[in-house]
């Protein structure tokens, strides 16, 4: 054959091979949008066989092998296989962009999305992809900006509206984001990422019933989305519907081991659980693939926090707080942690307050108060703002104050900022004139009711703890903000005026620390009296021939501090006991772990008894088998001191340095047992001794402690209710006359 004839052959086959290619390829298109990618794959390799640079070909195989995420890699290489065929393909610059995205290679993804777009600055698609890179390089503003311009290009863009909506939720614009995923499923009604992100925007809107359709109809369209599960379980968390949030999560994870978002949740429900094992694991794992992330950090300081370890906690939260020092949870965290560190001081203490007024409330827009009658002797409207109107220990701290207010001169409104209601929910709201259940107004629209439900004095009973609403008191909707009860250390914030507390819990040298000013009642706290026929007189030890101590408090007050003080208690009475009871020891590695701390420190194992959950009865039906009770240190107990006292049993406590640590001293000073608190280690473990070494002394006692404490302004919740109606008044006088001038 001449030269000539096999030039003629071979432009024959390749004729023949582009023409088969074609038809190849037209089937391969056809079975990738039916699905079918084994055959899209068969397809593109028998045409690469022949043509190895065939451009669309390799453009269709890479596409195909990106929906794959265990072939991501040799999507990669396909794509970048197109590219060097044609390097000003636009199109191909955006798949590859993708592929890298999804290996989580944000900058390289950056790097080729940037490239395509130099080639074709007007391509929708690579606008919006590029734009959700620059989220997870955190750039949000620059994303919601391409993501406007992809709009513009193409006005009925599902995807683009969709992908703004995740921008405007990430800079907390959460009604605007809703209005992009509406627009989004007004194009296209089964979009699933929308679907979802209309159910994000709502749970951040707090319309949780709406919230939970969207994300129900999302995975109702797709079962097995790992993400949309993980927010599913968000919702429930926000709703403290524990099990079902777990359920969520565990699915989550089973589908997407590392989802970060599944992660984090699984530690929050957990450590909610008292289940500490289970959330260090998932902080495990989330820092094992992201060593700065600030919310790992923060919610293994609380793991630590848990097991009692305060001091390593604080190092956690001081950690996050480097990486974004205006990370609210870390804050909150911290300031909880602090109040069991040992050592640490009112001043300590306020600092970390003040820290979050000038990181977090300061910032938020004060409201101009509106016109008020400056009556001083009217009937004042007294506005209590609390997550805890239900069976909790704040609840039965601050009851006897609504059970026994002055209906005729206080109309009275309580802002329940908790989805969980249970019987003392009703009970509450019996007391209440108006009831707002303000768990579906955000801070901004609780403002607004406040306002215009004409508040004069507006009471926190929350502080930092779970379900505050200090961003609403930050913008000082009513004229007197005070904070009472539920968690009286301080809130640190400006626009909060007064504080009650009493002289043994604030000491006068330390007042000047507080950003409120301080009020004194008879005592800090007081405490509902329990349900009649379970306080019993009788002593234990004169029957069981040994002495039983007993701590109902939480596991974390059982500090590195207090722990050895108790064990040489014990160890000095021998056949004494320790009974310790809190729902976290159903926790068997934290019972293990806590039994272990006494049996370090020579205690025998069989001293300690260690309970778990139980009914509120049964829990103060406990205490007939306890003689004395051991107040923790250096945080005391609250609620705890006052039932061991209500059911008979004195208790010893040993005054600290802050109000959480002198609390207790407060409470046994109010109603006389002056001798029951020590100023040192020395002391508390002398009064335990002299009245374990005197049962008939100790009888006494208990059998007339009831009496006492109903004798007492301290204790009897009507008396006290007068001294806290005395307060308002003298605030809102104080504040006409203020006015006047």
């Amino acid at each position: 054959m001449t030269v000539g004839s096999r030039a003629f052959q071979n432009a024959r086959l390749q004729k023949k091979f582009k023409k088969d290619a074609e038809a190849a390829l037209a089937a391969a298109h056809q079975a990738y949008g039916n699905g079918r990618l084994t055959d899209v794959e068969t397809l593109c390799r028998r045409i690469l066989q022949a043509l190895p640079d065939h451009f669309d070909t390799l453009h269709l195989l890479g596409v195909s092998l990106s929906s794959d995420p265990k072939r991501l890699e040799e999507a990669e290489q396909v794509l970048r296989a197109a590219i060097a065929v044609s390097p000003r393909a636009a199109n191909v610059y955006c798949d590859l962009g993708a592929v890298l995205f999804d290996l989580k290679r944000f900058e390289d993804a950056r790097a080729c999305q940037e490239k395509g777009l130099a080639l074709n600055p007007n391509f929708p698609m690579a606008l919006t992809n590029l734009g959700n890179t620059l989220m997870h390089l955190g750039l949000p503003l620059d994303a919601l900006e391409l993501h406007e311009r992809a709009i513009r290009l193409k006005p009925d863009y599902a995807d683009a509206y969709c992908n703004r909506g995740m921008a405007e939720l990430r800079i907390w614009r959460s009604e605007q984001a809703l209005q992009s995923f509406e627009r989004a499923l007004a194009f296209q009604p089964k979009h699933q990422e929308a679907l979802a992100g209309r159910g994000m925007a709502l749970l951040e809107l707090r319309n949780y019933a709406a919230a939970e359709t969207a994300l129900n109809t999302a995975l109702a369209m797709k079962p097995g989305n790992a993400k949309v599960l993980a927010h599913r379980a968000r919702l429930h968390l926000r709703l403290l519907r524990l099990e079902q949030a777990g359920r969520d999560i565990e699915a989550a994870l089973a589908i997407a081991p590392l989802l970060e978002l599944a992660l984090r949740v699984k530690a929050l429900v957990s450590l909610l659980l008292h289940k500490p094992t289970q959330a260090m694991a998932a902080c495990k794992t989330l820092l094992e693939q992201n060593s700065k992330s600030e919310v790992a950090i923060s919610l293994m300081g609380s793991c630590f926090a848990s097991y009692g370890d305060i001091a390593t906690a604080i190092e956690h939260f001081d950690r996050a707080l480097e990486l974004k020092p205006d990370f609210q949870d870390a804050i909150d965290r911290k300031i909880f942690a602090l109040d069991f560190l040992p050592g640490a001081d009112f001043a300590l203490l306020q600092a970390v307050r003040k820290y979050w007024w000038d990181n977090i409330g300061s910032r938020i827009p004060q409201r101009p108060l509106r016109p008020r009658d400056l009556d001083p002797d009217r009937r004042l409207v007294v506005g209590y703002v609390s997550a805890d109107f239900r069976r909790h220990s704040a609840g039965f701290i601050f009851m006897p104050v609504l059970r026994h207010s002055d209906h005729a001169n206080f109309e009275i409104v309580c802002y329940s900022s908790s989805p969980l209601q249970d019987e003392m929910t009703d009970e509450f709201r019996s007391f209440a004139d108006r009831w707002v259940d303000a768990v579906l107004l955000s801070d901004e629209q609780l403002t607004d009711r406040v306002e215009d439900d004409g508040i004069d004095i507006l009471v926190d009973l929350s502080g930092h703890s779970g379900g505050s609403r200090l961003g609403m008191f930050s913008r000082k909707p009513a004229p007197i903000q005070v904070s009472a009860w539920g968690a009286p250390t301080g809130t640190g914030l400006k626009t909060i005026d007064y504080i009650f507390a009493d002289p043994v819990a604030i000491p006068k040298e330390a007042r000047p620390e507080f950003a409120e000013k301080i009020h004194d009642l008879p005592c800090m706290l007081t405490i509902s009296e329990p349900a009649p026929g379970l306080y019993k007189p009788d002593l234990p030890m004169l029957r069981n021939g040994y002495v039983t101590f007993g701590t109902f408090n939480r596991i974390d007050k059982i500090s590195n501090e207090v722990l050895p003080v108790w064990s040489k208690l014990l160890r000095d009475l021998p056949g004494s006991k320790l009974v310790i009871k809190h729902a976290a020891l159903d926790d068997v590695g934290l019972r293990d772990g806590l039994v272990a701390r006494f049996v370090e420190h020579g205690v025998s194992p069989d001293s300690v008894v260690c309970l778990g959950a139980s009914g509120r009865d049964e829990h103060l039906g406990e205490y007939a088998e306890i003689d004395i009770s051991l107040d923790p240190f250096p945080q005391n107990g609250g609620a705890g001191t006052w039932e061991s006292l209500h059911m008979g049993v004195p208790v010893i406590a040993k005054l600290g340095q802050t109000t959480s640590g002198r609390a207790a001293g407060g409470i046994l000073k109010a109603i006389g047992l002056d001798d029951w608190v020590a100023e040192d280690d020395e002391t508390y473990l002398a009064i335990a001794m002299r009245f374990a070494g005197n049962p008939s002394a100790l009888a006494a006692l208990r059998e007339g402690l009831p009496a006492r404490i109903a004798a007492s302004a301290a204790g009897n919740g009507a008396i006290y209710t007068r001294h806290v109606e005395a307060a308002y008044r003298q605030f809102w006088r104080e504040y006409c006359a203020a006015q006047a001038h």
